[in-house]
Order: structure tokens, then sequence, then C-alpha cells
């Protein structure tokens, strides 16, 4: 199954294929041929995006790529991104233009490119002013070492805060913006979706089957499925603890509605992500080309209008189940203290 590059980026104008490479697990196993044995797959297939962190596996997954596109580097729009600490040291972090410029030589070099299509900061950096990291990254756009940049888990208003700091100060604005979208977990249709429509952002969506649960696994009256992910985020998957509850009786709702429509519940969840009109591409994190199969299957799927509205029953549009799914708690909401006033009038 061959998809085709039928999608502009934003207003980029760049054609990309419904569906990104996420490339998250690579470099995991005990060698790199299988990871490199999914990119040949994938690109094979049509899928022309593949996006990666500097983080993932500390520079792993970059690597793997590098050798992996060796030869075909020309044929991909490749992303990665920064922020996430690399090392031991705490100053190999964040937005800064000190550590921007460092990282995106080691990215380059890991790569094996002299540039990036699309460079992406991986969360917001509340220790630095957002006016140096755009700077940064215009600068960077400017001498040719990445074609576009974006924003990754940004809220809807510092989305809108770099538009108007750059086009305040003259700057080349942020071109995309990377979010978790699936059925479970739907908070950025609520206020990130609307603002990238409106001042034409591409948007990649990342999580399509929910870190696993959507994956066909997780029923009412199941076993506890097994996942790499469990040990990584303790108490996400345990569907015995009371606060999973509710997105296992949605998973279930979700799977019963996918076999009633003779779907598996991998399309109906990436079906659904490819829907929204706001959306650029989907990231797609496979372990395998077999895995790569089901994915390239579900993207030719579409979902009727009886379908999406019984996914809107399920779970309502503009929500999600756990704060945690959204890819990043609030900044504002952590600590507590952070909520309480202190200065209270005195009765």
């Amino acid at each position: 199954m061959t998809l085709t590059p039928n999608r502009i980026l934003g207003r980029t104008g760049v054609l990309i294929s419904p569906l990104t490479l996420g490339a998250f697990n690579f470099g995991r196993g005990p060698d790199d041929a299988e990871s490199i044995r999914v990119v040949h797959a994938a690109l094979d297939a049509g899928l022309t995006a593949i996006d990666t962190a500097d983080v993932y596996g500390q520079g792993t997954s970059e690597r793997v790529l590098g050798k992996a596109l060796k030869g075909r580097r020309d044929d991909v729009f490749l992303a990665t991104k920064f922020n996430g600490q690399i090392g031991d040291n705490p100053q190999h972090a964040g937005g800064s233009r000190r550590w921007i410029v460092r990282a995106v030589e080691a990215s380059l070099r890991r790569l094996g490119t002299d540039h990036l299509d699309l460079y992406q900061a991986h969360r917001p950096d509340p220790r630095t002013d957002l006016l140096e990291t755009l700077h940064t990254l215009d600068g960077l756009v400017r001498q040719g070492k990445i074609r576009y940049y974006g924003t990754s888990v940004f809220p809807a208003h510092q989305i809108v805060e770099a538009r108007w700091l750059a086009d305040k100060h003259g700057l080349i604005a942020p071109h995309t913006e990377q979010v978790p979208y699936n059925p479970l977990v739907r908070t950025v249709e609520r206020d990130v979706f609307p603002v990238a429509r409106q001042y034409g952002i591409g948007v990649f969506t990342y999580s399509p089957l929910g870190a696993g649960w959507l994956s066909g696994g997780y029923r009412v009256g199941g076993g506890q499925p097994a996942s790499a992910r469990t040990d990584f985020v303790p108490g996400r998957f345990d569907i015995t603890l009371e606060r999973n509850q509710r997105k296992l009786a949605a998973a279930d709702a979700l799977a019963r509605l996918a076999e009633q429509n003779g779907l598996t519940l991998v399309d109906l969840a990436v079906a659904f992500a490819l829907n929204h009109p706001a959306v650029s591409s989907v990231v797609i994190g496979p372990r395998t080309p077999e895995h790569l199969e089901a994915y390239l299957k579900a993207a030719t799927v579409e979902l009727s209008d009886q379908v999406l509205d019984r996914i809107d029953e399920i779970v309502a549009p503009g929500t999600h189940l756990q704060e945690r799914d959204t890819g990043r708690p609030a900044p504002a909401l952590q600590p507590t203290a952070l909520r309480r006033n202190r200065e209270r009038n005195p009765a």
C-alpha cells in the first residue's frame, strides 16, 4: 500500500504525506537494523516526512536516522526538536540562544545532513524570553541551517504571542505546531486548532493511539495489557486505578464502535485524527514494518458522520480524560501554591 503526499503543510506550500514517521522508538532495540528497515519501508510506502528529537534516546534516534537516510536524504522532509536536557548538565537544555546554536549543530552531525527541513521547540521554556528563541530560530533560517521552524505542545496563547512577536520585530514566524490528538485527547480542538487555522500554521499530531490505549488491548473485563511504557510513566496504564476507569470505559466503547463498523480500533483512531481540517499530518510510531502496514491501511479509512457523531458522544469535543495525556501539565497549576492567594485581606 502506497500513500500519496497530498497535504499541504500550513502555508509553506510543502506537500507532505498524511502520515509522518515518528522516530521515538528508533535505536531502542539490540541493534539498528529493525529501525532502519522501518524507515526504508515507510519511504517505499510513500511517507515523505520523518519526525524525531535530540532527546529521543539522548541522540540515538537521530544517529539511527542518519544511517537510514544515507542516499535518500533528498526524499525526506526531515524534522527534529530541541529543548529537552541532553546528558547530566542542566545547561544543555532549553530555548536560549546559547543552547539552540549548539543543539542544532549536534543534530545536524548525528543526522548526517547540512540542513533540517523543520526545527521545533519541543516544549515552551519558561526560563527563556520567547523573543530570544524566535530571534535565534529566525537566524538559523536565514543561515540556511533550517528551512522552517515550529513549536510543539505550546498553548494557544503562546502560539499567538509568537506570531505577534515575530510580526512586531520583523522575524520569520513559526510555521508549525505539534500536539497530541486522538479520540481520547481532544483538548486542542478547543483552542490550538482554531488558532492554527486562523494563522495558516501546519499541524502535526502525535499519539493517534493514545500511547497504546487505542491499540485494541484495553477492554472492560479484560486483563492488564503488557506495555513497554508501563514503567516509563508509572500508573498511567494501570487499569485497576480509579483515575483510569473513565479512560478504560471510553477505549472499550470506541473499540466496540470500530467493530460495529467493520474496522479495527487502529483504523478508527488514525482516521479520526486525519479527519480534522486543521491536521496536516499524523505522526505514527511503528516498531516494525508490520505495524507500519496497519497504519497505512488506517490512513485510507473514511469515517461516516454517524461514526464521528458517536465518537463525540463517547468523548466530548474539546475535552480530555487525563491531564497527563495533553503532553504537558499546565505550569500555572504546578505546584498547588501557585493558585493560592497568600495575601488575602483580613476579614
